[in-house]
């Protein structure tokens, strides 16, 4: 059964933003996942995959970016365009938020992002040496943000070949630049799949993303030996 998040808010840009806390009973510091939803708002969505990696210990924070514009959806380009400045300090500041969670690993920090929410990701990412993984599902690297990165950071391309709405150039392309910078990654492009997966193809994203997530989180690197958590 899926878990009953905890809501909790801090500020960003003046506004009291929402954040979703689903929270494993642990007295240790956990590796921690910031999840951010696409332009259709649905939070709701988020319950499951949320769910899934809290039980598997993580500890997983939904955050309510469109708090930051009083915002519902973001359908068309114009309200993007303007608003995703905002978003990503948004998601910047709840880095920083989590950070001090008493819960969460400052040193193991992942983005998770779909769609809208993918973008946003690997913006932040791209600037943020606090953020060590990126899971992206049918998103991509904003061009302009080409001209701002500092870094990246190891990567999971999720996307699906035949997205009307998010092409699957936007994979590609991000692929090629994570090679440029020999950033490790990996990458599923489901073929015949749309924006937005059917059940056996979320499936198997999902344990893609666990499997990529821990291998991240867990098997952080310390001085002189390796350790998982």
């Amino acid at each position: 059964m899926p878990l009953i998040p905890s809501q909790l808010t801090f500020d960003s840009g003046g506004k009291s933003i929402r954040i979703d806390a689903y929270l494993p009973g642990s007295d240790s510091k956990l590796p921690a996942v910031l999840a951010l939803y696409g332009s259709g708002g649905g939070v709701e969505g988020m319950n499951g995959p949320a769910s899934m990696l809290a039980e598997q210990g993580f500890a997983v924070f939904v955050l309510h970016y469109f708090d930051r514009t009083d915002t519902t959806q973001a359908t068309d380009k114009q309200t993007i365009f303007r608003h995703f400045p905002a978003w990503g300090k948004t998601v910047w500041d709840a880095v920083g938020y989590i950070a001090e969670h008493p819960q969460a690993d400052p040193e193991r920090i992942g983005l998770l992002g779909f769609s809208l929410g993918a973008y946003l990701a690997l913006s932040v990412a791209a600037v943020d040496s606090r953020v060590k993984v990126v899971v992206e599902f049918f998103g991509g690297l904003p061009k302009e943000m080409k001209f701002f990165m500092r870094r990246l950071c190891p990567t999971l391309i999720l996307h699906g070949e035949a997205d009307a709405i998010v092409p699957v150039a936007e994979a590609y392309d991000l692929q090629k630049l994570l090679e440029k910078k020999n950033v490790a990654y990996e990458m599923k492009i489901y073929e015949g799949v749309g924006h937005g997966f059917d059940d056996a193809t979320w499936r198997d994203a999902g344990l893609r993303s666990l499997r990529f997530l821990q291998k991240y989180l867990f098997e952080r690197t310390e001085p002189a030996e390796m350790n998982g958590s």
